[in-house]
């Protein structure tokens, strides 16, 4: 078992999930200046949001929603063949101001936090660790978090979650050569065989949360060799 501390909100759905149902996470950050106010907003009734889990910037982490009910944490979002991803997952809320708000790297204490927790949970409710995922990963067209400063290459060292193994200083010598068009049109398929949607948004959006999961040095939006080769090996991982 996992330490965590009951703050239980009020924003959840009251039917109970079957286990077998859990098949993602969903890593968020919160978005807001000052801790004390994102626990307000996921625990007031007007806000309609939650998520199950929350990490305090000192470590400790709070159940909101006990995982076997649903938050309200994905919006609209899509992943290979699943929509609206609230009904398949749990959500993790790691306290940090976000793009809007001076986006700052996590701290220390809420990474070990979250490994333990994701540990506990990949093993509790069988998830895959390619199922670990980023609020970007399945709203690209909406969503930053939990964004380039995220550590999800500290991460897959310990195979919490998935990433390439690549070399980035042999790679690097890549960024910015340009693609011939279907170079470019393969690089989307391969989006599509890793997970990303690529049928309702603009490819803009795909390309960036692309490459702040994956491509964290570099968020432009234009795609290159570089990204092309990594989108090559996770295919193939």
């Amino acid at each position: 078992m996992i330490k965590t501390t009951l703050h239980y909100t009020p924003n959840f759905n009251p039917i109970k999930r079957p286990k077998k149902k859990i098949k993602f996470i969903i890593l968020h950050y919160t978005g807001m200046k000052k801790e004390s106010q994102s626990i307000k907003r996921l625990c007031s009734f007007q806000s309609k949001v939650s998520s199950h889990y929350f990490i305090k910037n000192n470590g400790k982490i709070l159940t909101l929603v006990p995982p076997l009910y649903e938050a309200w944490h994905a919006g609209l979002s899509r992943w290979k063949n699943f929509k609206s991803l609230n009904k398949y997952s749990i959500g993790i809320e790691i306290n940090n101001p976000g793009h809007e708000h001076g986006y700052k790297s996590f701290s220390k204490k809420q990474i070990i936090s979250l490994k333990n927790l994701l540990k506990f949970l990949i093993n509790d409710y069988k998830i895959n660790y390619k199922n670990i995922l980023g609020h970007s990963d399945i709203a690209p067209n909406r969503k930053k978090d939990p964004g380039e400063k995220f550590p999800w290459k500290d991460l897959a060292r310990e195979r919490i979650v998935f990433w390439h193994n690549l070399d980035l200083e042999e790679i690097k010598v890549f960024r910015n050569a340009k693609l011939s068009k279907n170079e470019e049109k393969l690089f989307f398929k391969n989006l599509t065989k890793i997970g990303y949607s690529n049928f309702e948004y603009r490819k803009i959006f795909l390309i960036e949360a692309f490459q702040r999961r994956f491509r964290q040095e570099l968020i432009n939006g234009k795609i290159d060799k570089e990204c092309l080769l990594i989108s090559k090996n996770l295919i193939k991982s």
